[in-house]
């Protein structure tokens, strides 16, 4: 029988599809593309914010269509809608047979059986547990890398934020079987590994007693095959000197970081529930600039918050003007239900959200292009993701740029490189988030 698998939203949510797909390969399911040829269809959905409720809710129609026409004999809803929302999707779309939640992916096969068999199913299991099926999942990017997903939930509770009652409390997954997934990993061919969670940074505080992500991280750098080790989602207010060495030291790491601050004004910091205020934020970018000079900092804003005023959006435009971050993402504030948030007075208009979105976002292209012209002239090692239609050309990644939501950099060159290689390559002209290079060591790793 043949599966279609639809992922939708964050790499956390990504890596739980590659275990589902794991389990099913073993089971002797095949794999399709083709809505019109699956026996079976599985969508693992989000609903962190609206737009992406939106897009779960209506790839879930469009399968069920799908299902009222073609093959197709079951239809399963998993991830972060189906927990949220299981009795509605039930009730509201009929050709739902299952809905999974976040700590129940690892039921996909059983689950399956029950549908074929005529079975109508809601599986929610604990948010306590943490499911990691034995079976090696399928990697979905590519081959040339991997999001490693190091923990599971989150015990903030960001007024904002809907993820702590989707995916439970913050729970590490103990180091010696990400050591086991990452050595698989690498024998597959995998080149690069991200490391993910809700938040990265407070890794082995439930299992160990204290912070490990820095042990962890030396522990992965120890791993053959592996060239690159990248760092996501780590909440400024837990780094550690112990982790800036780290990533000074270890070569495998790259010196790249991914802070999510989301303001800098501290009255509407204090009103997201988040731990830090403006000059805890200048002071750690600034020990992290000092430690590494080359690190290249990642950091996402809410704009229009609740409550968030003129005054505050300008605060906000300062900050960002001042700290020159290398990578910026903005998202207009979503309001979602059952959070604290969602209630407070003063809700911002969604024309002045999006409006102070676009300004941040406009000056944040200046300040990226200006650093991206400083760029002329260094020699940087570039992981090569595919070849340019038509050209003698390729397209890859430096250490400052994770994989789709950073930029790229174009390789002239006429030399044979596959995807995966390493190769050594000069700048030579910047673009507004993009570089041009061309190969001085022709020699790929």
């Amino acid at each position: 029988m043949k599966i279609l698998c639809v992922s939708l939203g964050c790499d956390k949510n990504l890596v739980d599809t590659e275990m589902m797909l794991g389990q099913l390969r073993n089971e002797g399911y095949e794999f399709t593309d083709d809505e019109s040829e699956a026996d079976i269809m599985v969508v693992n959905t989000c609903c962190f914010i609206n737009d992406a409720k939106e897009e779960s809710i209506n790839t879930i129609l469009e399968l069920a269509e799908w299902k009222k026409t073609g093959p197709c004999r079951a239809l399963i809803v998993a991830g972060c809608l189906a927990q949220r929302y299981q009795e509605e999707i039930v009730k509201e779309i009929p050709e739902v047979d299952c809905c999974l939640g976040t700590a129940s992916f690892d039921q996909i096969v059983p689950v399956i059986r029950k549908a074929l068999a005529g079975e109508r199913e809601m599986v929610f299991q604990s948010l306590d547990r943490l499911p990691r099926p034995k079976t090696k999942r399928i990697v979905t990017t590519g081959g040339y890398y991997a999001f490693l997903k190091i923990a599971e939930g989150c015990d903030k509770h960001c007024t904002y934020c809907i993820i702590p009652s989707l995916r439970g409390h913050y729970r590490s997954v103990p180091m010696e079987q990400l050591e086991e997934e990452a050595r698989q990993l690498a024998a597959r061919g995998v080149r690069e590994l991200i490391l993910v969670a809700q938040e990265t940074t407070l890794y082995g505080v439930d299992l160990y007693g204290r912070k490990a992500l820095a042990q962890l991280l030396k522990k992965l750098c120890q791993i053959p095959g592996i060239w690159w080790i990248r760092l996501q989602y780590c909440y400024p207010e837990e780094i550690t000197e112990e982790l800036i060495h780290t990533i000074k030291t270890q070569e495998k790491i790259c010196h790249y970081l991914d802070i999510p601050i989301q303001h800098a004004s501290d009255r509407v910091l204090k009103r997201m529930g988040r731990r830090t205020d403006k000059e805890q934020l200048k002071s750690m970018i600034r020990q992290l600039r000092e430690a590494i000079p080359d690190i290249a900092l990642r950091t996402t804003l809410i704009s229009g918050f609740p409550g968030e005023t003129e005054e505050d959006h300008r605060e906000l435009l300062e900050f960002v003007d001042e700290m020159e971050f290398d990578r910026l993402g903005v998202f207009a504030y979503s309001q979602e239900e059952d959070t604290p948030a969602a209630s407070m007075e003063d809700q911002v208009p969604d024309h002045i959200k999006e409006e102070r979105r676009d300004e941040i976002m406009e000056l944040q292209q200046e300040i990226a292009f200006d650093r991206s012209e400083a760029m002329a002239g260094r020699v940087l090692d570039v992981l090569i993701e595919g070849k340019v239609a038509d050209e003698n050309a390729y397209v890859g990644r430096t250490y400052m740029d994770a994989p789709g939501v950073d930029g790229l950099i174009f390789v002239n060159t006429h030399e044979e490189l596959m995807s995966g290689d390493f190769v050594r390559v000069k700048v030579t002209k910047a673009l507004e988030y993009d570089l041009i290079g061309e190969i001085c060591d022709e020699s790929a790793q």
